[in-house]
């Protein structure tokens, strides 16, 4: 045992504290890996969604993942400045125009999941394949039982995920 402040041991046993304090830690290393492809934990999971739901239209993106319009035309924007996705004319409504992730947005993607990948291994490192399995399975429960959408990270839902301190998409 060590000298520690005993209200950080407290902490140390607290559910809550110890995803938080993982969930922060993870972000901010996903951040920093994600740094020399140029992109953001916000746009590899907007790669991600577009390649699982590509060909819909940002509000249909919007609504079906619970992204406010604002967040989903601005990160939108921003893969379409970079090469990796484009807006096309919607196939069944002509108003709408259709989110398509590009070639260049696929090999980023791609990059980017190596990346997390590499993060996944490195977090659980101290963890055997039994427990690796658990841990995933209890953690799918508690964010379903937290009424969150699978998949989608709770970022996506502000106007503003930059202000959170916490990066989505990973």
């Amino acid at each position: 045992m060590t000298d520690a402040d005993p209200r950080h041991v407290l902490l140390a046993d607290s559910i809550p504290f110890l995803l938080g304090q993982l969930g922060t830690h993870s972000a901010y290393r996903f951040t920093d890996l994600l740094a020399p492809l140029g992109i953001k934990p916000q746009q590899f999971g907007m790669l991600r969604i577009l390649e699982a739901s590509g060909g819909r239209s940002q509000q249909q993106l919007s609504e079906a993942l619970g992204i406010h319009r604002n967040v989903m035309v601005g990160l939108v924007d921003d893969l379409e400045k970079r090469g990796l996705a484009e807006r096309r004319k919607h196939p069944t409504d002509r108003r709408a125009h259709a989110v398509y992730l590009l070639p260049a947005g696929r090999e980023m993607l791609a990059r980017g999941a190596e990346i997390a990948a590499g993060l996944e291994r490195e977090i659980t490192s101290e963890l055997d394949a039994a427990e690796r399995a658990t841990l995933l399975v209890l953690l799918q429960k508690a964010a379903a039982g937290s009424g969150l959408l699978p998949g989608i990270h709770p970022g996506f839902t502000t106007e503003r995920p930059d202000d959170s301190g916490c990066d989505a998409g990973h």
